[in-house]
């Protein structure tokens, strides 16, 4: 006898073993105890989380000769037909290849004769959103007045591809993703009846891995199985044959991006190449795992944060103390970074070029100028402060330096205007808050302000300068101004002065303007929505 594989031999024969769906079953459960049936359903969600299985035992529901609240009896001569595909009652439909219009109108030709035995007609279509338009518009009619012994069940994956007309005729069911502990238990009683012996930090990562989709934590069960057959199925074989890689792993690599050791990542990605592992898994694992990190960060001590994280007590607390070693920010911006990553390696032909490229990020946040970034190198010089580097720029057309200079010499430093002693504090305050100030107005208001930078006026005023044309054509508007200057005002609570000045289309400041950003030490950038 040929093998059956597991998502096939343990497809539910009864509503009671269907899992993590039990807002649906429950429902189409009381529609059958009550006769309250409805003639066509929509079952949508991702893949493998029991739609096309809830469908097959609906159709056996509502044909038993014997169902018990509403659950099939799995006994009688018309559910074994079902259950065996036998049946002329049910008929199966895959969307995907026959989504013409002649195939629908088979359908609807076929519709006007009752069943030869049971109660109801039931048409599972599966992928249904592949069908064209014609096949769609070919459906409408039979789907909104079908017969009293003809039931439509319609499943897809992607229900914003099915027209509109459609949806209004059937009654809706999300399947939601099924969680991991569910898909855990799941596989732990499915290897009981197998009678293989199993480790449970395995089966987790395996229901992890699956994403959802308790068929796919089926059919991977399945792989790791086939490949140590006949052995205690341990999480290091899981790994192995999943090509993954252990979490002690990414515990080293985040050690060694926070101490900026370029070489020493470089050479863990090295190992994890040698051995085998797949590097698209990769990613995606360590990308898990700084989730795990800031939710740790985030979580205050919280004692919930166990089941949210969904590692064991050991592995929890060596979050804990890798979390203490660094910061919310710093985990947001290498979970931007890796998030970039995986968008770009599923079909990038260099995957360990891309992986090396965002690990040297992920240790050189002077690579980039975003504002995660830029905290980032503060943090660095922070350091380097506190460790006594200091690095002094080179003087002079000779390159003398008046310090000692950590590192490769700094680039000459162009000349500006001489910065003030003191920046008024309602004008610092102005500054600090300019990208909500910014944010808070209206258009075009806030289109031409978006390039603006603020400088301070000889006599200690706020200054504004914009670029030549629009903006500057806007604001010379003597009521365009007063508004400008009256949102300001309010923010700072008092009365502010302001001063608009323009400048060529392109030109930086070149010594002409005092830039804030130099005496406050900030960015003013503002976000686009």
């Amino acid at each position: 006898m040929s093998y059956t594989a597991l998502y096939r031999k343990f497809r539910p024969q009864d509503f009671e073993s269907v899992k993590g769906q039990e807002h649906i079953v429950t429902t189409l459960r009381n529609q059958i105890k009550t006769g309250r049936i409805g003639h066509a359903y929509l079952f949508c969600g991702t893949r493998g989380t029991g739609k096309t299985s809830v469908a097959k035992l609906f159709a056996k529901a509502v044909n038993c000769e014997n169902p018990s609240e509403g659950s099939p009896c799995g006994e009688c001569v018309l559910c074994r037909a079902i259950a065996s595909g036998a049946s002329m009652n049910v008929i199966e439909i895959d969307a995907a290849s026959n989504n013409g219009v002649d195939n629908i109108r088979e359908i609807v030709e076929e519709v006007a004769y009752s069943p030869a035995e049971g109660k109801y007609k039931v048409y599972i279509i599966d992928e249904v959103h592949m069908l064209s338009i014609g096949a769609f518009n070919a459906l409408l009619k039979t789907l909104e007045e079908p017969p009293s012994y003809v039931i439509f069940i319609l499943a897809t994956t992607e229900v914003h591809k099915i027209p509109v007309t459609i949806l209004s005729r059937c009654q809706r069911y999300d399947f939601k993703r099924i969680t991991i502990d569910t898909i855990a238990d799941r596989l732990r009683e499915l290897m009981q009846k197998e009678d293989i012996a199993a480790e449970e930090k395995a089966l987790r990562y395996i229901a992890k891995t699956a994403d959802g989709s308790m068929r796919d934590a089926l059919s991977l069960l399945d792989q790791c199985i086939a490949f140590h057959y006949g052995e205690e199925l341990t999480y290091d074989k899981v790994l192995d044959v999943l090509g993954a890689v252990d979490t002690a792993v990414f515990g080293r690599l985040f050690e060694l991006v926070l101490a900026a050791d370029v070489t020493g990542c470089i050479g863990l990605l090295e190992e994890m190449v040698i051995q085998g592992r797949e590097l698209s898994q990769f990613v995606s694992d360590f990308t898990w795992y700084l989730r795990n990190l800031l939710l740790v960060l985030s979580s205050d001590g919280d004692s919930g944060i166990e089941d949210a994280v969904g590692v064991s007590t050991e592995n929890l607390a060596r979050l804990r103390e890798e979390a203490e070693r660094t910061d919310m920010d710093t985990v947001i911006r290498y979970i931007r970074i890796f998030s970039e990553l995986s968008g770009r390696i599923r079909y990038a032909s260099q995957k360990r070029i891309l992986i090396e490229v965002a690990l040297i990020k992920l240790c050189r946040p002077g690579m980039e100028t975003d504002t995660q970034s830029l905290l980032g190198r503060v943090r660095d010089l922070e350091k380097k402060l506190e460790n006594g580097i200091v690095a002094v720029p080179a003087q002079g057309s000779g390159g003398a330096s008046s310090g000692s200079v950590q590192g490769a010499s700094q680039p000459p430093v162009p000349r500006r205007a001489e910065l003030p002693k003191a920046v008024p504090e309602d004008v610092r305050a102005v500054a600090g808050r300019w990208n909500t100030i910014v944010a808070d107005m209206a258009q075009p208001m806030k289109t031409y302000m978006k390039g603006a930078r603020l400088s301070l006026g000889a006599d200690g005023r706020l200054v504004i300068v914009v670029e030549d044309g629009m903006a500057s054509d806007y604001l010379k508007n003597q009521e365009n101004k007063e508004q400008l200057k009256r949102m300001i005002s309010e923010s700072a609570q008092k009365e502010m002065e302001i001063e608009v000045q323009s400048v060529e289309s392109g030109r930086e400041y070149d010594g002409a303007y005092i830039d804030l950003s130099d005496i406050i030490h900030m960015e003013i950038e503002i976000e686009e929505e």
